[in-house]
């Protein structure tokens, strides 16, 4: 694998010089301080695509939709500085050199893919970080403090039986405000954000099962396959529910398999790849028969869709991944093939529509969502300033960097509050609890809802209901 030339990275004069490399101060937060094997490491299993890195001009029109450049205005944290980083690691005979620099600059990213929309020149800065982050897993030893607590993430979250048995005691810490009080007490900024962050479901609600099967109303449009997810069906079980009753209505015949017990969007947007391997290829073998796989959570719709790149080089898996994404398809982007069948009755609110990064940046879905939610009789949309811009949950990100999320996500329900809207429309998990997390202190958050619970309750002819998170 040849490095790129050196003219395309250093640029020319069309284009900007290539930006002075600096140490940025913020990575150490992050555990980056590991221990890269002494001299080339890194492997040929998807190695990084230098053929890639040249794209970047260096132009800058992503730097003010990067998150953290719009945090901490460091070039080396903004994606043409991290693609300078990922061109000098390459050695000519395809090695790669981690150092704590550039592990440090890739896992202050947040994946947003804000920087794939705005870029002029089409840069797949997407596939870079996709291909990067797993060589890093792989051979980059991070401290065992930071081992011990990504495990615990992965052992946790995409495991629906596990969570279960934690939603009880979430709920009661919930209820005795055990929540806002860890927030005062001296304990590590990862440990206050992931009680800040955990939700109060009810026990009920959370083992609750989802039918597997559920008609369509009315002259039938097909069947397609709705993925349950991990945290959507355990803490987002009312999401899942108004989906179907939305699908059912427009006619659609749907089947909710309860396995996959999770998609392996998490593992594979942080580098941990084997597992998301295993995982996608579940998921494959679960839906496989079916023509189109629906999904209603950004973050797991946009790591199915990328199926395709997950398994290119397995010769036995890679045709399975590409055709099985290919029918993948977010519920908006179904729902607004066809013209409403089911009529929308009046919901007097004013919500503003937050733009999950998933949805918007890495599947190209926007539109969609927001004319939906105009259908809805009486229902005023809003929109807030700095849209483009990332909530700071991003995955596993609000956990990892929680005092870089918890600023974005202050920045994000502010701009949100501003509009003045009475509630949210968010379209993802992790966008919904950590907007309802960085409400202000002393105010009550505003109550955020997918956008299938808004059309439900139009549909069903019913008053907004609790299950909004706020």
């Amino acid at each position: 694998m040849a490095v790129p030339p050196k003219s395309t990275l250093e640029g020319s004069s069309q284009s900007p010089a290539k930006p002075t490399v600096a140490i940025s101060s913020h990575y150490p937060a992050g555990g980056a301080q590991g221990a890269p094997r002494p001299g080339p490491v890194g492997d040929d299993h998807q190695p990084a695509l230098a053929d890639l890195l040249g794209d970047c001009v260096h132009c800058g029109f992503c730097l003010p939709t990067c998150p953290t450049y719009v945090l901490w205005g460091e070039e080396m944290d903004s994606p043409r500085g991290r693609i300078v980083l990922m061109a000098e690691s390459l050695q000519e005979d395809g090695d790669v050199l981690l150092s704590n620099e550039l592990v440090g600059h890739l896992d202050n990213c947040l994946g947003c893919m804000a920087c794939v929309t705005s870029c002029p020149s089409g840069v797949k800065y997407d596939q870079l970080i996709a291909r990067a982050r797993p060589q890093v897993e792989r051979h980059f030893r991070r401290p065992g403090y930071e081992r011990l607590f990504r495990w615990a993430i992965f052992a946790t979250f995409p495991r629906p039986g596990r969570l279960r048995a934690m939603a009880p005691f979430a709920a009661l810490a919930g209820r005795l405000g055990l929540d806002r009080a860890a927030q005062r007490l001296p304990l590590p900024p990862r440990v206050r954000a992931m009680i800040a962050l955990a939700p109060e479901v009810p026990f009920r609600a959370a083992v609750r099962r989802l039918r597997e099967t559920t008609p369509a109303q009315g002259e039938s449009r097909g069947t397609v396959a709705l993925l349950q997810g991990c945290v959507q069906r355990v803490f987002f079980g009312d999401v899942n529910e108004a989906t179907l009753a939305v699908l059912s209505a427009e006619g659609y015949e749907v089947h909710a398999p309860r396995a996959p017990r999770c998609c392996g969007s998490l593992m594979m947007h942080s580098g941990y790849e084997d597992e998301a391997r295993v995982l996608a290829k579940q998921t494959i073998d679960a839906f496989e028969g079916h023509e189109r796989v629906v999904v209603n959570a950004a973050g797991c719709g946009s790591g199915m869709k990328e199926y395709r790149h997950l398994l290119d080089d397995e010769p036995e898996w890679a045709q399975r991944a590409a055709d099985f994404s290919d029918k993948v398809i977010d519920v908006h982007e179904l729902l607004a093939e066809h013209e409403p069948r089911a009529p929308r009755r009046p919901l007097e609110m004013k919500v503003v529509y937050h733009d999950a990064c998933h949805l918007a940046h890495a599947q190209g879905v926007r539109s969609q969502p927001r004319e939906l939610l105009r259908a809805i009789p009486e229902l005023e949309l809003l929109e807030p300033e700095e849209a483009e811009i990332c909530c700071g949950s991003a995955g596993i990100y609000n956990l990892l960097k929680p005092e870089a999320a918890g600023e974005l996500g202050r920045r994000k329900e502010g701009h949100l509050r501003a509009t003045g809207a009475e509630a949210i429309a968010a379209a993802n998990p992790g966008c919904s609890l950590q907007i309802a997390a960085c409400a202000p202190e002393g105010e009550a958050p505003l109550p955020v809802y997918h956008p299938m619970e808004l059309l439900a309750m139009s549909i069903e002819g019913r008053p907004p209901d609790a299950n909004g998170r706020g």
